[in-house]
């Protein structure tokens, strides 16, 4: 079997992990069939399913844009799905290894060391919330969000399903709407993802999904102190706690909040991906540390 595809271009899964989880990451197809689809319970965290016979409509729908495809193994189910979505003018390049990081007895041993190296964030399927990848999904929540339920969407549309819809209602309609609007309700007692013990709203999604990700987990932690009023966890569980106060006295739409805190969060994040990927290199974590006297002519 040609596993190598040298004239597709491809994305090992090092490059595509430094993406995942940023506002600017490309979009995720999982192209596996539809057999192998169905057994998995798990797709690559935030990516889109599409099945191999139903690429060229996508393809045709646009707009074109950034993509990644994956497969089982990173073989032809991939590299098709690629070479089309390149023909229809969309920057397309299918994943190195594929979901399972190559085949072993197929791929070189080499190959599959190097794929399997770096372990990209997955997430469990909830086709019991109606979140597989294969339809748009439904959240709904209480009114004049603060923390959670406004790290909750980030988290969803980040990791979960880009895709996401977010309905905010009076407290006392959220189950109601729920159940007219086919949307999972968080961040109230009684929902399906609300606290628990000493975790929030954030927490329990994470936990829902199988989320891992160093980086995510140094987030929660923030999210978590500032939404819990225990700011000790983290520092910055204060400056979380400002900054998300100080934008709900600038909103007064809920939706409109949302947009403004997502850039907060996709920063707050990557200053969290900076921190693992520090620490995980051995490195000192970075400061701004401004002396003026260390400046070029400075004046004693």
């Amino acid at each position: 079997m040609d596993t190598s595809f040298p004239s597709v271009p491809r994305i090992t899964a090092e490059e595509l992990a430094a993406r995942m989880g940023r506002a600017d990451a490309p979009l995720l197809l999982d192209v596996r069939r539809e057999g192998k689809f169905a057994e998995s319970p798990l797709m690559l965290a935030g990516a889109r399913r599409c099945a191999p016979e139903d690429m060229a409509a996508l393809a045709a729908t646009g707009p074109a844009r950034e993509v990644v495809v994956y497969c089982v193994h990173g073989h032809n189910v991939s590299a098709d799905a690629a070479t089309l979505l390149r023909a229809a003018g969309w920057n397309a390049r299918f994943l190195a290894g594929g979901f399972e990081g190559g085949e072993d007895g197929v791929d070189a041993a080499e190959d599959i060391v190097r794929w399997r190296l770096t372990p990209l964030p997955t997430m469990r399927k909830r086709a019991d919330w109606g979140v597989t990848g294969e339809q748009v999904s439904r959240w709904i929540t209480r009114e004049r969000p603060k923390i959670d339920r406004i790290a909750c969407p980030w988290l969803i549309r980040r990791f979960i399903d880009p895709r996401a819809e977010f309905f905010y209602v009076p407290t006392a309609q959220v189950f109601s709407e729920a159940a007219r609007l086919k949307a999972v309700a968080y961040d109230l007692p009684g929902a399906p993802v609300t606290h628990e013990g000493e975790w929030c709203s954030f927490d329990g999604l994470l936990r829902a999904f199988e989320i891992e990700d160093p980086a995510v987990d140094r987030l929660a932690r923030i999210v978590r102190g500032a939404d819990t009023g225990r700011l000790a966890l983290e520092p910055q569980c204060a400056g979380l706690l400002v900054f998300s106060l100080g934008l709900s006295r600038l909103h007064k739409d809920d939706h409109s909040m949302l947009e403004a805190a997502m850039p907060l969060y996709d920063a707050l994040y990557a200053w969290c991906a900076s921190e693992a990927h520090a620490v995980w290199q051995g490195k000192s974590p970075e400061w701004h540390d401004w002396r003026p006297e260390t400046l070029a002519g400075a004046v004693a």
